[in-house]
């Protein structure tokens, strides 16, 4: 969505030929609306959003080769972005577009450790510049989401201010109920049950969790020490130790039939304050079922708060008909779970400015500035989403989308103001002070002097430009 934008790969593996024809006629839409997501929640950031996806046929594959077919294509796809962006190989070709294309990758479902190291290696032997940018969550001189939590952090501060503003909750004081999906094993629902926990100890009861091992169910409130024993093994819920439900909790295998109903039907059923979509796939709740996520008896929501920590989880249409006819406040994914992109971006800018060595030489501190400004970040918004919402008529996905539209607006428009702008020109000069606030605290206080000849000049500018819309629209409103 934009010449210099990040997003992440994920790679798709059917796992029957029925399934891989209909991922095939439905990955370019998936992709485009998870890069068009992409580009709403990047609003404090200089990158635009991006998404690509990886559709492996892997039911034509036998079982042994799949994992080594993976790797191929990641080394496939590679090779062709770097083909369209690396200038000795765009000399080749007839670049109508005639500009740069920064890309810059973070890995999304079955991207492996692996893969982040080879991709990077390949972008340096292709000449991509600065190689080490251009894949982000890379072991050691890198930041790991899952590792830190960082999209987690985010969204359950997106979570607390909800609980306090739509239900009248004190999380800190009060308890609570919450439903998840995703496993204790994921990346945003195992940080996310680790951070709940550290915050609000035993006033947090979770009432039910499904991932695709499947489902654990308990009106009492799941063991939270059984659950941060899977998080911290890597285990999925299905590990979850009977022995410590109550005598009205029930786990469910997802590999039997029953099991597989109660997995699917979870977040339809279950009845919680708060329901966060942590995992699982896109617009599971949709135009044809959202009337599901209300109780037969009632018409009442099961939860009347939900804040997506997976992306389009719900459909737009379904948001709005929850809304509409049952008063569901929703925190849309563009804002709840919009601090792992900021992370990357931090990480982007840091392997610009430092040496592996020095990365990790101030990585213990960069990561603690990185996570103070991922919250603070998501609290500037978060209280304006809900003053909007206060003041004005609308659904809260409306206003999330705003937020993020005013943002963009503002940036492009401060971007085509500096597009004639050079470095020497003293509206530049003026502004230049942005980017190096911008930076986690770490970081500028280590390398800000090299910005000048470590950052492309429209990365510069785009720095500028996104956090002085992002400042403007945080304070003044849309």
């Amino acid at each position: 969505f934009r010449d210099i934008a990040r997003g992440g790969l994920r790679i798709v593996t059917p796992q029957n030929s029925d399934q891989y024809a209909l991922e095939s006629t439905r990955q370019f839409d998936e992709a485009y609306g998870l890069s068009y997501a992409q580009q709403l929640k990047n609003k404090d950031i200089p990158e635009g959003g991006s998404k690509a996806v990886i559709l492996v046929n892997s039911p034509a594959i036998s079982e042994s080769s799949r994992f080594f077919s993976s790797r191929k294509c990641v080394k496939s796809f590679t090779n062709t972005i770097l083909d369209l962006i690396v200038s000795d190989s765009v000399k080749q070709l007839v670049d109508l577009y005639g500009k740069d294309e920064l890309i810059y990758l973070g890995p999304d479902e079955q991207i492996i450790p692996f893969d982040i190291d080879w991709i990077c290696n390949r972008a340096a032997q292709r000449g991509y510049p600065i190689p080490a940018a251009f894949m982000s969550s890379k072991k050691g001189a890198g930041i790991n989401h899952k590792e830190y939590g960082v999209t987690s952090e985010g969204v359950v501060v997106y979570a607390d201010v909800a609980l306090r503003k739509v239900l009248n909750i004190d999380p800190t004081k009060q308890p609570f109920t919450i439903k998840i999906t995703g496993g204790p094993d994921g990346d945003v629902a195992g940080n996310l049950l680790k951070i709940v926990f550290r915050d609000y100890g035993n006033n947090c009861k979770v009432v039910a969790i499904a991932d695709g091992s499947g489902v654990a169910e308990d009106p009492s409130g799941l063991d939270s020490n059984e659950l941060l024993r899977l998080f911290h093994e890597a285990l999925p819920i299905i590990h979850f130790d009977k022995s410590k439900l109550s005598s009205d909790g029930l786990l469910f295998d997802a590999s039997t039939d029953e099991g597989s109903l109660r997995r699917n039907t979870m977040p339809f059923r279950i009845k919680s304050d708060l329901f966060i979509p942590a995992g699982g796939r896109p617009n599971t709740i949709n135009v044809d079922n959202w009337k599901q996520f209300l109780d037969p008896e009632t018409g009442l929501p099961t939860s009347p708060l939900i804040v997506e920590g997976a992306n389009i989880f719900i459909t737009n249409e379904a948001r709005d008909l929850l809304f509409k006819h049952a008063n569901v406040k929703i925190v849309k994914d563009s804002s709840a779970n919009k601090c792992g992109v900021i992370t990357s971006s931090c990480e982007v800018a840091a392997s610009m400015l430092l040496s592996r060595d020095e990365f990790l030489q101030i990585k213990d501190s960069l990561i603690a500035d990185v996570i103070t400004k991922l919250k603070y970040l998501a609290k500037l918004e978060a209280e304006l989403l809900f003053r909007e919402f206060n003041n004005y008529p609308g659904a809260l996905p409306h206003f999330s989308d705003r937020i993020s539209f005013a943002i963009a607006k503002v940036t492009d428009a401060i971007t085509d103001k500096l597009q004639d702008v050079t470095i020497n020109d003293q509206l530049f000069k003026d502004l230049y002070p942005l980017i190096i606030d911008n930076l986690p605290k770490a970081l500028a206080s280590f390398a800000s002097d090299r910005v000048p000849n470590r950052f492309p000049i429209q990365y510069q500018k785009n720095a500028i430009a996104s956090t002085l819309a992002s400042y403007l629209v945080y304070k003044e409103g849309i």
